[in-house]
């Protein structure tokens, strides 16, 4: 099947309103959190919109849509400043040193794509490759040595199909995590729809304040003598892409037999869901019965940190949390058992788990090879059914879907998003190779706990 094609219209710049005040122009160290996703390429999300319907009392201009999307972005990135600034770096070879940071007097905006594609709602939410984000890839190098002043650290991609539009964006990882990004998105949807476009108040300022750990030096240096020695290229193979949407009901059932075959009632929703995942997707990679397969999740360490982090706090604030059992285990104990692992691995990762990470990370810094996340053995388990994407409306009504783009993408990638109709539910979408994909679409255990 041939994939839609997408036309590039217009791009530019778009910076915050006023000039900034002395106190916001100074620079953003990064903390050990954000140093290790050095690597990884550009997280991209974003929502599709129905066009309102054309009627007698409502004239939809895409121009006019356009033009207050841009006014209201500058208003909300007046409160978000750091993402319309540029990275910077400064480096000394004696000791050798690179210290990476957000430099807001560079601030020359953050990109704004306009697109068109010759695609309908229907193309996007069956598995047909419509390309509705750019790809906006991050040369590390090219930061390094140019001091970033050409990497955008946000993209804005609005992307207009016959009958909806696609509102998204690509951000730098060092900068934002999910929570993050899905708080200024939730702001500029604020600004947009209310009558003060300037957005001079909105409801949940960012915290730029970064957090870190006691005694240590705020300013966290990486000892390279070269960035050849940290920077790494990587391919991931192609993989197939699937939404499956698990309803209100299927999502209650896989909680309370989890609780049940647990003899517990402790285990959440996220945690019987990922272990079904990770059942079922470990049982259709056909690996021996003797080898280890891996459930990685994604963990906001803001709410395992005490005192507790608030959402408000703007950065790249994940954890991850890792089980590793033998596949015969998995697959011979029930979904109980493996809810059972994930509860248990998540309520041991608390506030000292995170310091003691923070600390042996200080003295042994160290950035994470994208190319050693995903292996045959890994299911990885990223975002959160919890974020209130469905909230940004852009005067648009309720999204139609919640997408993402086309970067880090390999196999066992799972990605969890709110389902649509809320209660609950959940969509997932599922990266593996071609033929395991075939083989979870037919598996019994995971259709049988899609049905409503």
């Amino acid at each position: 099947m041939t994939s839609p094609s997408v036309k590039l219209i217009s791009e530019c710049l778009v910076k915050p309103l006023p000039d900034l005040s002395p106190d916001a122009k100074q620079p953003i160290y990064f903390t050990p959190f954000e140093l290790v996703f050095l690597n990884a390429n550009y997280s991209q999300k974003g929502l599709l919109f129905a066009k309102p319907s054309p009627s007698a009392n409502l004239h939809f201009s895409i121009t006019d849509f356009l033009d207050k999307l841009q006014h209201t972005l500058s208003a909300t990135l007046t409160h978000f400043y750091p993402l319309a600034a540029r990275l910077a770096t400064r480096k000394q070879t004696n000791p050798p040193s690179y210290v990476i940071y957000i430099d807001p007097k560079n601030s020359p905006g953050v990109k704004f794509i306009y697109a068109k594609a010759d695609a309908n709602i229907s193309d996007v939410l069956n598995p047909v490759e419509v390309p509705l984000l750019v790809h906006s890839f991050f040369d590390l190098n090219d930061a390094i040595n140019h001091d970033g002043h050409t990497l955008p650290l946000l993209s804005i991609q609005v992307t207009e199909l016959t009958d909806g539009i696609f509102i998204g964006g690509s951000v730098n990882h060092l900068l934002a995590d999910g929570t993050s990004f899905w708080h200024f998105m939730a702001t500029w949807s604020e600004i947009f729809r209310s009558d003060d476009e300037n957005g001079c108040f909105i409801s949940r300022p960012p915290v730029f304040k970064r957090w870190d750990l006691e005694g240590s030096d705020p300013i966290v240096s990486l000892p390279y003598t070269h960035q050849d020695q940290f920077i790494e290229r990587s391919q991931l193979p192609q993989v197939n892409e699937r939404f499956f949407h698990f309803s209100p009901g299927s999502v209650s059932r896989l909680k309370e037999k989890a609780n049940f075959e647990s003899n517990m009632n402790n285990i959440s929703s996220l945690q019987a869901v990922a272990a079904l995942i990770w059942r079922c997707v470990t049982r259709v990679r056909r690996q021996g019965r003797n080898s280890e397969t891996v459930c990685r999740l994604v963990v906001n360490n803001r709410r395992k940190m005490y005192p507790a982090l608030p959402d408000d706090y703007f950065g790249n604030l994940i954890g991850t949390v890792m089980e590793k059992v033998t596949v015969e285990d998995l697959l011979t104990h029930d979904l109980g058992w493996a809810a059972l692992k994930l509860h248990e691995m998540v309520k041991n990762y608390d506030d000292e788990s995170v310091k003691k990470w923070v600390g042996s990370w200080v003295e042994n810094p160290v950035v994470y090879k994208m190319s050693g996340q995903m292996f045959s053995n890994v299911v990885h388990i990223g975002s959160s059914p919890r974020f209130d994407m469905y909230g940004c409306e852009f005067g648009l009504g309720k999204a139609v879907a919640a997408r993402s783009g086309f970067v880090n993408k390999g196999d066992g990638k799972m990605t969890l998003y709110p389902g649509r109709e809320g209660g609950g539910s959940m969509d997932v979408e599922v990266c593996l190779l071609p033929e395991c994909m075939m083989d979870l679409e037919c598996d019994e255990e995971f259709i049988s706990a899609l049905k409503s």
